[in-house]
């Protein structure tokens, strides 16, 4: 992908969470099915970094669940990690700290500690990075922190599975782009929401649909292998493809 393409699809999103941040946020407030699975299959305790972590409902949920060790969230939305912080969970043996860092930046793991980190979470994020040289070093990254037995999850949107969803992608010249420009399973969607008392709200957002043989390359570039997979979530239990990913 053209490298001016990327910046303007990058700058899109993050408009979208500069202006609806607190909106967003709002319609987050309980854990996806496919999430509370992957906790399931998760050891209980141990070093947990959460790439994407948004308002923070994950380290509440794992609070709560009486999760033993660390949680760093990282997240590059500062509306998103303000709602995380205003209720920080409290529970025996379960530190929580939240840092504001865009994935997009190479220097997003400066000071955390290589091979370090049992747990790696990647929800819902993954889809909204535009190109796969950028995922490739993302991931590339995110390997080199994961401790030896470590194991990475990650979810990306299926919204190809929901009529609703697809009747809101929109052409890319609302946002000056052309279509040539942009890579098989790139779509641009609109969403929409209305807090009390306020009018509906509409924000342009870029998502990227994945291909499973996708999903298996980039796991494979970036020193995985995927362990397995399932789908869950919204109408049908399909929006969300989830993959547990190890090292090689």
């Amino acid at each position: 992908m053209d490298t001016d393409v990327a910046r303007q699809l990058l700058d899109l999103n993050r408009r979208f969470y500069r202006d609806f941040g607190a909106a967003f946020a709002a319609t987050r407030r309980r854990l996806q099915p496919g999430v509370l699975r992957a906790v399931q299959i998760l050891p209980d305790s141990g070093r947990w970094l959460d790439l994407g972590c948004g308002s923070g409902e994950l380290a509440r949920h794992l609070a709560q669940g009486g999760f033993r060790g660390s949680y760093l969230g990282l997240d590059s939305s500062g509306e998103l990690l303000a709602e995380a912080r205003r209720d920080l969970p409290a529970a025996p043996g379960f530190d929580v700290a939240y840092r504001q860092a865009d994935l997009v930046d190479p220097a997003w793991a400066a000071g955390l500690e290589v091979a370090s980190w049992q747990i790696l979470t990647c929800f819902a994020a993954l889809h909204h990075l535009p190109g796969n040289e950028l995922r490739t070093r993302i991931l590339q990254q995110a390997r080199s922190l994961m401790a030896e037995d470590g194991r990475l999850v990650l979810s990306v949107w299926q919204f190809q599975h929901s009529p609703r969803l697809m009747e809101r992608r929109q052409p890319w010249e609302r946002v000056g782009l052309d279509a040539a420009d942009l890579d098989p399973g790139d779509t641009l969607l609109d969403w929409r929401y209305a807090l009390p008392g306020q009018p509906e709200q509409t924000g342009l957002r870029y998502v990227h649909r994945f291909e499973r043989a996708e999903l298996a390359e980039l796991a494979a570039a970036s020193g995985f292998e995927v362990q397995e997979e399932y789908e869950s979530d919204g109408e049908g239990g399909r929006l969300g493809l989830y993959q547990l990913w190890k090292g090689h």
